[in-house]
């Protein structure tokens, strides 16, 4: 009964695979090795174009590294007032960027949309030198709530930031899952609908700690080898960053992993559907579920064993009461057909 979160699940067996394959023998160290560049060839081969990537080990450190490439320190960054950069990286996008403004912004199930975001750059008219000018919009795919964002709606915010001056960012920690639940190509999602720069997230998705910063504009990454060195993220034994790529994106294993996921929460999502005075607070569109569980149902689950974590954020409307639950790439059948059956009998205990 393991929902906590898809950081809790190990690492996928053909990604620790390549890990004892790249344990064999020398390589160069920072990234020279050829299995560094392989993978970098990958990327552009995954996304149609030319492209820049930058290896890191977490995620917290691709979205401040790629937001200080996109702003000044007296900039200002547009996210959802739920993203992760708002209320989980502990001010690293401020710290990372001199100290650039993120400016929340409020929209139904952690999406922004073109009314939101505009009504809150109207809210900041420019007034230099005193107010900082816009110049990031940052989106999350899959956002915190659990919800993608279509190519479409990707490219209407895209549009209303060019017309803002803005670049864009996409914290993509689980852009892996939201691929898969759209089934489109990763193009379709980023460079072809505006975005400037995706994090496109590893470690969530089978890898033991792997992220990737790729800019669509080899231009906006002039200065980034120095920003990933300066802050202590440019790994010496690289190639072990890079050898999690590498089966990550072979023969599709990304997406399969992802796919697998998304399959188990929808399985979540029906069985816990049907059990009676159970709410689910957004659409189950990939690996996660926010539940809000009978009056004293999650107490009694997390008696018997159960991991899953509360859900308090500036937009939740449920009293604290929503219960987040996650699934990932190890996440078996059974063990969801199990939790179901034992919410069922918590329930029925009341």
């Amino acid at each position: 009964m393991r929902f906590a979160s898809d950081n809790w699940a190990g690492v996928a067996a053909p990604v620790m695979a390549a890990l004892q394959r790249a344990n064999e023998g020398w390589a160069p160290a920072y990234g020279a090795d050829a299995l560094t560049a392989a993978v970098k060839q990958r990327f552009g081969e995954l996304f149609g174009r030319e492209v820049e990537v930058f290896l890191v080990a977490t995620g917290g450190a691709a979205n401040a590294l790629a937001l200080a490439a996109l702003t000044p320190p007296w900039g200002m960054v547009v996210c959802h007032a739920e993203s992760h950069i708002q209320m989980d990286e502990c001010g690293g996008p401020e710290m990372f960027t001199g100290g650039a403004k993120l400016l929340p912004v409020q929209a139904p199930a952690g999406k922004l949309n073109p009314e939101a975001v505009a009504t809150a750059l109207r809210g900041f008219p420019q007034r230099p030198p005193h107010g900082c000018p816009p110049a990031v919009l940052s989106l999350t795919e899959a956002t915190e709530c659990g919800t993608v964002y279509t190519p479409d709606e990707v490219g209407a915010l895209c549009a209303l930031a060019r017309e803002h001056g803005l670049r864009v960012h996409m914290d993509g920690a689980r852009f892996a899952n939201a691929v898969a639940a759209l089934g489109c190509h990763p193009a379709d999602l980023t460079w072809r609908a505006g975005v400037d720069v995706l994090c496109f997230g590893g470690t969530k998705n089978g890898a033991m700690a792997a992220e990737a910063v790729v800019f669509f504009d080899p231009a906006l990454a002039r200065d980034f080898a120095f920003r990933r060195k300066r802050a202590g993220h440019l790994w010496s034994k690289y190639r072990f960053l890079a050898a999690q790529f590498e089966a990550l994106l072979e023969d599709g294993l990304w997406l399969r992993l992802a796919g697998h996921a998304n399959a188990m929460a929808r399985r979540l999502a029906a069985g816990l559907g049907a059990l009676p005075g159970l709410r689910q607070v957004y659409p189950c569109e990939v690996n996660e579920l926010f539940v809000v569980f009978p009056e004293g149902v999650a107490e009694a689950l997390r008696e018997r064993g159960a991991t899953f974590y509360p859900w308090v954020t500036p937009g939740d409307a449920t009293g604290g009461r929503t219960q987040r639950l996650i699934c990932s790439f190890a996440t078996t059948e059974a063990q969801v057909d199990d939790f179901v059956r034992q919410v069922r009998e918590c329930i029925d205990a009341r």
